[in-house]
């Protein structure tokens, strides 16, 4: 028997998502059709296509008026309708659908595949959750941070009169700061629960950011509010006729008391006296304890190159911005730039170590290494890694401790060389640069010495 997919969806995600999913599942039982629904609606995804039900489909249909991950369909038969056609004609839309010519077979395993690859290779659970919530917050922070930087260029400070362009900047990039914790928490909730879970999150990292607890109680709101609108989600049942009312009604206000309680009475008062305690050290660091923060922050970002305890490090740096802690941002991102630049500073001083396909992908290295990309250096890792990961790793801890030791400071968490013009971005901008210097030449010699030179045929 043919196997026919279908996914429904509409704007708003509450009744014609719904109704078009029964007329079709009506219609197919009527002509003993082999149907699965998935439906798109404002509850979020539900009956979601698995990759070898998408392989052994014969066609799809997509009744839909949003964007419902067609990419997925690539290379099988699809029929395209808007929501209310499935409606209308659900017994048309399935004639339509199974006399669509299947793709062939060789195509579809290749598809899989590369599916199969994609998934495996994207991030997962609560990894996946922190790092949407991150990536949501960083344009307010990068745009907070450089304008409050800009402020101090048209001499913006505590007692400066009100009106002037430098207020202006520095109140706008004070605002964009302001929603930097509530949209961490939003949007974590988010890739838990999907739309349900992101009013509870945004109202928990209101008030981590009210209660003190910074950048680690926005965290701790985003999972609690996510996981508490996904069980929500789950275990309500109501009639197919009042499903709208979840995700409008019942969920943003059980998950959001139930989120806003927890914030108030258990969670906000000892994550915030752990964040106090965390920014009164890090302020008061002496000279040998800054240095071993750097070290370690260094070595972090340079051994997985962009895997989990890269972003660790640079979350954990992004997340201090929000209490004016700007140092470890600095050794972050100095660190993170260090690793391609040495490794095409090794491949000009040591071209004998380098085939000439590595000699190559060295220049392409500098230009990420200088835009703070230090994924740049994975090929090279994936092809020597028992003497490129050792290399990088000492230069990125010494470019770490340097921007430490150096007082270096940092407002905007990205944007690698090209930022370090901007007026008051940085701060001690002569010494960072030093630093990086130092890492890149400190990476490059070290490779030059541990890997062995080629053997010519």
């Amino acid at each position: 028997m043919k196997k026919i997919l279908a996914v429904t969806a509409c704007p708003t995600g509450v009744a014609h998502t719904y109704m078009a999913a029964e007329s079709l599942i009506k219609a197919a039982k009527a002509n003993d059709i082999s149907l699965k629904v998935e439906t798109r609606g404002a509850v979020g995804v539900e009956n979601e296509f698995t990759d070898q039900e998408i392989a052994e489909a014969h066609a799809i249909i997509v009744a839909a008026d949003t964007d419902v991950l067609e990419s997925r369909f690539e290379g099988k038969p699809v029929v395209k309708v808007p929501v209310a056609q499935a409606i209308k004609n659900p017994a048309g839309l399935l004639e339509e659908a199974l006399n669509k010519e299947a793709a062939a077979p060789a195509d579809l395993g290749k598809q899989v595949e590369e599916a199969k690859a994609k998934r495996s290779a994207s991030r997962t659970g609560a990894y996946k959750h922190l790092m949407t919530g991150v990536s949501a917050m960083l344009p307010l922070v990068v745009a907070g941070g450089l304008l409050i930087a800009f402020s101090f260029f048209f001499g913006i400070d505590a007692g400066a009169e009100e009106g002037t362009i430098g207020a202006a900047l520095s109140t706008i990039g004070g605002a964009a700061f302001t929603l930097m914790i509530p949209i961490l928490a939003g949007f974590i909730a988010f890739s838990i629960a999907e739309k349900p879970g992101m009013a509870p999150g945004l109202i928990g990292g209101a008030l981590a950011a009210s209660t003190g607890a910074g950048f680690l109680g926005g965290i701790a709101a985003g999972f609690i509010a996510g996981y508490t609108a996904k069980y929500l989600k789950q275990f309500i049942k109501l009639p197919r006729n009042l499903e709208g009312l979840k995700p409008i009604m019942l969920i943003p206000l059980l998950a959001s008391a139930i989120t806003g309680l927890l914030m108030v009475y258990v969670v906000g008062k000892p994550v915030g006296a752990a964040m106090t305690g965390l920014t009164n050290w890090l302020t008061s660091l002496g000279s040998t304890n800054a240095i071993l923060l750097g070290l370690l922050l260094g070595a972090m970002m340079a051994f997985d190159m962009g895997g989990p305890l890269n972003k660790a490090a640079y979350t954990f740096a992004v997340g201090l911005l929000a209490s004016d802690i700007y140092g470890p941002m600095a050794a972050v991102m100095a660190a993170g730039m260090t690793p391609p630049l040495g490794l095409w500073l090794a491949t000009l001083i040591a071209k004998n170590k380098f085939t000439k396909e590595e000699v190559d992908a060295g220049k392409a290295a500098s230009v990420l290494g200088i835009s703070f990309i230090t994924e740049g250096a994975i090929p090279f890792a994936a092809g020597d890694p028992l003497r490129v990961i050792p290399s990088i790793m000492v230069g990125s801890a010494v470019t770490g401790a340097l921007s430490m030791f150096f007082g270096a400071t940092l407002r905007a968490p990205h944007g690698g060389i090209f930022v370090l013009p901007i007026p008051n971005a940085v701060g001690q901008l002569g010494m960072y640069f030093l630093a990086i210097v130092i890492g890149t030449v400190v990476t490059a010699l070290m490779l030059a010495l541990l890997k062995k030179p080629l053997v010519k045929n």
